[in-house]
């Protein structure tokens, strides 16, 4: 695509650019960002050949050093994820930390994280070596050219108007830095964006430093929260202070950025990180007689979990963003390719919806996006846990009917805004949020809440679920075109699947057919928008006579479920919950006691169960009724990590684990909901039809494993014959056959019932085996081999 325009609003690497500090690495603790590290390194490594422009990259490696033996553990939790990509990472001890870095004090250190080919790039050498190389293939820079104004047009294009006239886009792409918000603005958005003021110091030449024979690695300090590299032949090091001493650019936020602010900094502040500074002096104790020559105190913009927004956005036709870069350098290469892909092939080249800029919403305030910032910013260097709880900014509006009758009850989890329990406590129970890499306090909780559900009658909040309305005279046509699965009846639900035009999995939906062409559709809470987006890009691209609405925050949704689920519920309503009469998938409007609901008949847990839909100002009440109605069966609540549990023990695949835009739903395991006959075209059709025809390369299994007192999380490395081959999508302990259970992707060789393959938990490899899925047979599969086995005796 040769016709891009860039408007640059006064000059290049005016904003966060210019006076970055440049440090590129390899590492990222999530999956699929270690690809964009990946890209841009590999992009800047050839730049200078690409483009003629030298660009001042230095890779030295760089060290993350542990001084703690959690930060061990986190090391070796981090091998295990990285196993399985293209990144070179290892565990060093301290003779090789030292070898590397011969200046440290060596006191406190255990452990070192070591990635070669990490290091820093001159930011402003970087920046015009990418100019060059996007108008030597035909891309116009025009600047100065500040947008004044972003005008949409009845077919989707757009006129963006600048001092010097004004350009038709058929789509823009918002990347204005610190001024994004304002750019937002021109279109109707607040950005959950904010800028921080983020200090490093640059000393004068340290003779110690000077007499290396070559460069020193990047060192991270991760107790003491600071970055540290070689300038030159002094030291440049750059702290991240608590979240009650860092700064915020709160006036910028309220009042706007100053209209002429581009190559500015804040003053320095030496005090706000002086305590860092004293840390970094007593790692590295050549600091103490360093002369400092250079205080740099520059705004970066922040998002509420420091992670960029990049994407489409919902709700306004071709508006694209590449926002709220906390770590601009070494994201800029890859999110650069990874947008264009998108652009120019209709789907992200792989999934990376934890940048997806809908995972924000309405409820994301100004004050919340504040207060996480804030955190984000204090909390760069801690350990990073699995099932990882931030408490900053919380609860927001996005509230359950049911919050306030719970929370004193058991320990809560954030899904997009919402509270969701994730375990109850008892009496005498450890109530504390104890994150660890090994089992910890919820661990017999959930057995507990596991037993309910499997032996009495469990119940269940949720609420956070994303709710769309689909109905108009093309309804039925529109989603026979979207999902992969035939269209339920009316009265009866299935499961769904939005596909890409690549044949993968953008999205898993439960579709229920209400009235003749009216549906609901419902999602996974941290997909609502992302699926919404799709479900009506498609919708005004084909012309569809439909009305779309989310009713996400309308209504509440109660779940029941266990032997004794029909029993409570059959208490309380006149319609008639008996198997023959309510089936298994089918949806039926009703009354439980007095409060109309809808009730699906359908559970997680794979049990016995329904699914009431309700308005959320009667949460409080129908959860009430119900529990009192069950008080005889021994009614009781569980979470979601009990519901992950049973999930999983009945081989259910899970959005965003199993499949996502990087899986096709034939290796997921999916065949079952996929009409590749059906009369529909539907997205993905022919691609599909490709893959089944080429034969698969890798396929989902189910693993059980004996650990000792750790379980898989999900994004392991599979080993066999001392190779990594795959990787694990979720685990968990299943409390049946008490060990652990994981589903993971393996070559279609290593996927047979009973092959052994090894599963990296903490730096230990464990014999896992491959078994006949489900472990646990669901109740409608076991209600239908009990019929059966009656009527073969009779």
């Amino acid at each position: 695509m040769k016709d891009v325009v860039l408007l640059e609003k006064s000059e290049l690497t005016a904003g966060s650019t210019w006076h970055a500090a440049g440090l590129t690495t390899y590492f990222h603790p999530g999956i699929n960002l270690k690809k964009i590290h990946y890209t841009s390194i590999k992009l800047y490594e050839k730049l200078e050949e690409e483009t003629g422009q030298v660009v001042g990259f230095h890779q030295p490696g760089s060290i993350r050093i542990a001084t703690t033996p959690v930060r061990v553990d986190e090391f070796k939790y981090q091998m295990t994820r990285t196993g399985w990509h293209a990144t070179e990472q290892y565990i060093i001890g301290p003779e090789k930390i030292q070898e590397m870095f011969p200046l440290l004090n060596m006191d406190k250190i255990l452990a070192g994280l070591y990635n070669p080919g990490d290091g820093h790039i001159d930011p402003y050498s970087l920046t015009m070596a990418l100019a060059a190389g996007a108008r030597k293939y035909g891309a116009l820079l025009k600047y100065p050219a500040p947008v004044t104004s972003l005008k949409p047009r009845s077919d989707g294009t757009w006129d963006v108007e600048t001092p010097q006239g004004s350009v038709r886009a058929n789509r823009i792409v918002n990347a204005a830095g610190f001024w994004a918000r304002e750019v937002g603005k021109m279109v109707g958005l607040e950005h959950p964006l904010i800028p921080v003021q983020h200090q490093y110091v640059v000393t004068s030449t340290i003779p110690e430093v000077k007499a290396l024979k070559r460069e020193l690695p990047v060192l991270r300090d991760l107790e003491g929260s600071y970055y540290l590299r070689q300038e030159r032949d002094g030291l440049l090091f750059g702290p991240y202070e608590s979240q009650e001493k860092m700064k915020v650019q709160d006036s910028w936020v309220t009042s706007g950025v100053p209209a002429g602010f581009g190559k500015e900094l804040f003053e320095s502040d030496l005090d706000r990180i002086m305590e860092h500074v004293e840390v970094a002096m007593e790692m590295v104790p050549v600091l103490k007689k360093a002369d400092i020559i250079n205080i740099v105190n520059g705004p970066i913009t922040y998002s509420p979990d420091i992670l960029p927004m990049v994407g489409p956005h919902q709700g306004i036709r071709n508006y694209w963003v590449a926002i709220g870069f906390g770590y601009g350098i070494i994201h800029a290469g890859g999110v650069g390719k990874y947008l264009s892909d998108w652009i120019l092939h209709g789907e992200p080249p792989f999934d990376l919806i934890e940048l997806d800029p809908n995972r924000y919403g309405k409820w994301t305030t100004t004050q919340y996006t504040e207060a996480k910032a804030r955190e984000s910013y204090g909390f760069n260097n801690i350990v990073g846990y699995p099932k990882e709880e931030r408490f900053a900014g919380r609860p927001t509006q996005r509230v359950s009917g049911l919050y306030k009758t719970l929370e004193s009850k058991c320990s809560m989890g954030f899904h997009a805004g919402w509270e969701q329990p994730h375990w109850f406590y008892k009496p005498g129970q450890d109530t504390q949020y104890r994150p660890s890499f090994r089992r910890t306090n919820w661990f017999e909780p959930v057995g507990s809440e596991y037993k309910q559900v499997m032996q009495k009658v469990g119940v269940i909040d949720l609420s956070p679920f994303g709710k769309f309305n689909i109905k108009g005279q093309d309804s039925v046509r529109l989603l026979d075109h979207l999902f992969a699965n035939v269209i339920p009846k009316v009265g009866f639900t299935n499961i769904s699947h939005m596909l890409t035009p690549k044949g993968r999995v953008y999205a898993e939906l439960t579709v229920s057919h209400q009235t003749p062409g009216e549906f609901l559709l419902i999602t996974g809470s941290g997909s609502e928008l992302h699926d919404l987006r799709w479900i009506e890009e498609e919708a005004v691209n084909g012309g569809y006579d439909v009305e779309i609405k989310n009713i996400t925050d309308e209504l509440g949704v109660l779940g029941i479920a266990g032997p004794h689920a029909r029993k409570v519920l059959q208490k309380l309503t006149a319609e008639d919950l008996s198997d023959d009469v309510f089936k298994f998938l089918q949806t039926k409007s009703l009354k439980v006691s007095d409060i109309p609901v809808t009730a699906i008949r359908i559970s997680y847990t794979g049990e016995l169960g329904w699914e009431l839909y309700h308005r959320r100002e009667d949460s409080a009440a129908l959860y009430d009724i119900v529990m009192d109605a069950g008080q005889e069966e021994g009614i009781d609540n569980f979470g979601t990590y009990a519901l992950n549990a049973l999930r999983l023990e009945k081989a259910f695949r899970a959005w965003g684990s199993e499949m996502n835009c990087d899986t096709n739903p034939l290796e997921a395991g999916l065949d079952y909901f996929i009409k590749l006959n059906k009369p529909a075209d539907f997205i993905g059709k022919q691609a599909l039809k490709q893959i089944k025809a080429k034969g698969l390369k890798r396929r989902l299994v189910c693993l059980t494993l004996a650990t000792d007192d750790v379980d898989p999380e999900g994004n392991e490395s599979i080993w066999f014959d001392g190779k990594v081959v795959g990787n694990t999508t979720s685990g968990t302990y299943s409390y049946s056959i008490q060990k652990s259970l994981a589903f993971a992707y393996v070559p279609i060789e290593l996927s047979k019932v009973g092959q052994q393959v090894e599963v990296e938990l903490l730096g230990r490899n464990y014999p896992a085996s491959v078994i006949q899925e489900p472990l646990v047979l669901t109740e409608p599969t076991r209600n239908r081999l009990q019929k059966k086995s009656r009527k073969d005796k009779i």
